[in-house]
Formats: C-alpha cells, structure tokens, sequence
C-alpha cells in the first residue's frame, strides 16, 4: 500500500459516498476505506453529546485499524459537533463538511437562498454563525428535513420511493414572494444522491449546492503531490459498523471509478 495513500471516509450511513465518488475522481492514486456507522444511523436522531461520544472514541479506532494518511468525515451533523474534538485527540489530518453557505450567498442572484439539512443540522449554532458571518445580504432559509436522508438510503438500495415524500421534505425550500429562491444548499451529503429527482420536483430551476467537490479538492490538497508515476489504486473497501455486508457491486460501482 505504500504507492497509494490511505484516505479514510466516514459518515453515518451512505451518504458519504456522494464525497467518495469525488475524492477517487481527485486522487485515484489514493486508496480508500469507506466506513458506514449504519448502527448509530440515523445521527439526527441523537443528542450532541451522544454524537460526540460516539463518533470521537470510534474514529479513534479507526485511526488505529487502517491506519490512514487522512481522514474525511463526510456529515455534516458530525462535522459541525466533533472536528475540534478530533484534531484535539489525534494527529491525523482531519477535513470536515459544512454547509457551503458562503459560495450559496456569493453566487445568488435574487439574495434568497435555503440550506436543506437535517434538523440537527440547521439548529447548530455553527450553522448559524455561518450565516450571520457570510450572508453577504441574502435571506437564508433553514430547512430541516426529517426524513430525506433515510429516503436516499433507501432509493439507494432500490426500493421505491414516491415524488409526494420527497416534495415534501424539500417544498420549504422553495419561497416565492418578491423573489424567488434561487440557490439551495445540500447541507446533508446523502441529499445529492436523489439530486435528479430534486432538480425534477422542484417547481423551479434552481442552483442546487453540492459540497463534495470542494471537499475532494482539500482532501487532494491535504494529502499532497501525487507520486511522479501515478498508480491507480485499488477499489475502495466498505465497512458497516453494524456487521452487515456492503452493497452489491452494480450499487457502488458509479461511486468507486474515477471515470463516474
């Protein structure tokens, strides 16, 4: 493994593969280990401090186990309650992902912007502080949805989904007084896993916000220079902490080539 650094990517469930689809177009030199805490999953479920209680000692041994170059904590209810916790216990370098407000409030044309996160997400003092510090005049909108990350999993897994469930996750989204919404933010990575659906249902165009390229390009950037003979590197591996096995290959091929 010495001719392909190590990433280690983490998050609750599935949606972490939306970033992992990026990080191997970005570094396909880079092999990486994809972990799923599906038994803590749904995190949005739980308080702040069983978050942290839980995702603190098990990136720890993760840490331990893989041993990996860099690790990528791909959810943003994690990130935005235990990234300062992990840089203090470990010397790994960390990226996290945070609602990508401040690109969504520069690139606005009608200054209304919504955030579609989980409920745990949107009521975070960080994403406050987000907005009140990058707003730059637009009217931002929180929109917890309680639902729509379990509906993602599960349109994953191929199991039928209904346009009424998932319009009404993100319908708050959509605001149309004086101006209109024009900018919605994925403030949840498993969100971009429905996003054809999204862009269908809803009732107008807007410019959905994915953080998963800018979290491959710092996660490129963190782990350095490419070696001067680029070796692909093997495909990805999958863990579920729950003990289950992984996805069938047709389900995470689209996530695991850099040609996706």
């Amino acid at each position: 493994m010495a001719d392909h650094p190590l990433i280690l990517v983490f998050d609750s469930g599935l949606g972490g593969l939306t970033v992992l689809r990026e990080i191997v177009k970005a570094r396909p030199d880079a092999a990486c280990t994809y972990v799923a805490d599906d038994a803590f999953f749904p995190y949005g479920h739980h308080t702040e401090d069983e978050i942290i209680g839980r995702v603190v000692p098990l990136i720890g041994e993760l840490i331990e186990q893989h041993r990996p170059r860099l690790v990528v904590i791909a959810c943003n209810t994690a990130s935005t309650l235990v990234m300062t916790h992990l840089r203090a216990s470990y010397t790994v370098p960390f990226v996290g992902t945070v609602p990508a407000i401040k690109p969504a409030c520069a690139s606005s044309t009608t200054k209304r912007v919504s955030v579609l996160g989980t409920k745990g997400t949107v009521k975070r003092e960080y994403t406050q502080r987000l907005i009140q510090d990058f707003a730059q005049g637009c009217e931002v909108t929180l929109v917890g949805a309680p639902h729509l990350a379990a509906l993602a999993e599960a349109a994953l897994r191929g199991e039928a989904i209904s346009d009424a469930d998932i319009l009404a996750e993100i319908a708050p989204c959509f605001l149309d007084g004086g101006a209109r919404t024009d900018t919605v933010v994925h403030a949840c990575t498993h969100y971009p896993l429905l996003q054809d659906r999204l862009s269908t249902l809803a009732p107008w165009a807007v410019n959905w916000i994915d953080p998963a390229p800018a979290i491959a390009r710092r996660t490129a950037e963190l782990l350095g220079p490419a070696a001067t003979v680029r070796r692909v590197a093997p495909p990805p591996r999958f863990l579920f902490t729950s003990g289950r096995p992984a996805l069938a290959d047709e389900l995470l091929a689209p996530f695991c080539s850099a040609a996706a």
